[in-house]
């Protein structure tokens, strides 16, 4: 059987040190003493104060060794348990021992400091979280509700005590667990039904996974964007019809005015001529914004079918006999698109490019050209219509509906070329160049 091997504790190792230190002069002042021929009553006497003392000596040494200790520990064990008030006296950097207690001085405050700003920091989120419109629920890995805001309760239409700690099934957020991490819902909770935004997250706490859920209602911002829209639409319709209708107006009263009088002048019938040749503009004109109008409104799906790029850019090119054009080309591609709707957009874009140059040759530049190209992007092809036209004016109304620099234009062309790009995944921007010529270039970019 292995022997048990008895250690002595750092206490007791301190004071066993301490009357090793005195054990010789003790030991030789009570020799001296039972040698020196001093009565028995001395010398007992003399033997007891000398051992005393040196036991006394021993448990002061060891009480001076110790007591800091069990102060540093007390410290220690305060700062673990969360109590940073706690500090040492006599904590002095001019000895070894002061010096500890200085720094565990300084790290109790330091930790006092830290956790005093990760309280206002919390308290900080909290009023954040309970503040927004936003329901934000905490499941742990066991999908627990752990955390749910002031705006989740009023989803789920109960209070935190009645659904922090049960599952997510219980409380019909199970689909919020599963599937894509962000996405659209469309269920009906206990506090409100229509649209809503989710966003599911993951972050760990005391080691384990959790998932954070945001759902946001999306139905008010819609309604909010769709009033917008309604409303930047009548602005648009009543400026539009204002402008044929305020001329109509007052050239239909001038010719009732005319038809009335009893003597008219010689040449009234021209006035009355003149005055329905411009009624019949204006309502031509009207006719056609109505009719861009509902072109944009109409515009159907595309009817996506493999087509090579270069016999798309040819056909189009050679639709345009105001000017030539330049095919630069590029590699050999096909693209899975509408054939139909991505001829209209290079329509659109080449006429805009032909008649900037048109616009800049009336200004005295003769020489202006178009040119066509495309190339492969990661994943994407890029067919770019270039132009040597007096570029960008004013870029930040280019596709604003109904907008347009041109007399006869019904400022649709460009918004419905986007709305195609954009049904295709794609995009296009229009932009001046940045290679040192005057000029633009229109950039339809769709997927591969």
């Amino acid at each position: 059987m292995a022997k048990r091997h008895h250690r002595f504790s750092h206490e007791q190792v301190v004071f066993f040190q301490a009357l090793a230190a005195g054990l010789p002069a003790v030991a030789i002042s009570l020799i001296l003493l039972w040698i020196g021929g001093y009565s028995a009553k001395l010398q007992w006497t003399l033997g007891l104060l000398i051992v005393g003392c040196w036991l006394g000596f021993a448990a002061a040494v060891q009480v001076r060794v110790i007591r800091p200790l069990q102060t540093m520990a007390n410290l220690l064990s305060a700062l673990r348990e969360g109590d940073f008030s706690v500090r040492a006296r006599d904590a002095r950097r001019d000895e070894p021992l002061g010096d500890v207690m200085a720094e565990i001085n300084t790290l109790s405050r330091t930790l006092q400091e830290q956790r005093l700003s990760a309280l206002e920091a919390t308290a900080l989120l909290r009023t954040v979280m309970e503040e927004i419109e936003v329901a934000v629920f905490a499941f742990d890995a066991e999908g627990k509700l752990r955390l749910a805001n002031h705006a989740g309760q009023l989803l789920l239409n109960k209070p935190a005590e009645r659904i922090l700690g049960r599952g997510a099934a219980e409380l019909g957020l199970e689909e919020c667990l599963t599937g894509e991490p962000t996405r659209i819902l469309a269920t009906t909770f206990p506090g409100g039904s229509g649209r809503w935004g989710m966003r599911r997250s993951l972050f760990r706490e005391g080691g384990r996974p959790h998932h954070l859920i945001v759902i946001a209602d999306l139905s008010r911002t819609l309604r909010e964007e769709e009033l917008r829209a309604w409303q930047r639409l009548v602005r648009v319709l009543g400026h539009e019809l204002n402008n044929s209708l305020a001329p109509i107006k007052s050239i239909a009263g001038s010719l009732g005015s005319i038809l009335k009088r009893e003597q008219r002048a010689p040449d009234w019938e021209d006035d009355m001529r003149s005055g329905l040749e411009i009624i019949a503009s204006r309502a031509e004109g009207l006719s056609r914004f109505m009719q861009a109008y509902a072109r944009l409104a109409r515009l159907p799906a595309p009817s996506r079918a493999p087509c090579e790029v270069a016999p798309l850019v040819s056909r189009v090119t050679a639709l345009e006999t105001r000017r030539p054009v330049t095919v630069v080309g590029g590699p050999p591609l096909t693209l899975s698109c509408d054939a139909a709707q991505i001829e209209q957009v290079l329509i659109n874009l080449l006429k805009n490019a032909v008649d900037a140059v048109l616009e800049a040759a009336t200004a005295g530049r003769e020489n202006g050209g178009i040119c066509v190209e495309w190339k492969k992007l990661p994943g994407q092809i890029e067919i770019a219509v270039v132009d040597d036209g007096p570029g960008i004016a004013n870029s930040g109304n280019l596709f604003v509906p109904f907008f347009t620099t041109k007399p006869e234009g019904s400022g649709i062309g460009l918004v419905l070329c986007r709305q195609i790009a954009e049904n295709h995944g794609g995009t296009l921007t229009l932009e001046s160049r940045d290679d040192g010529h005057t000029g633009s270039v229109a950039r339809l970019r769709l997927p591969i």
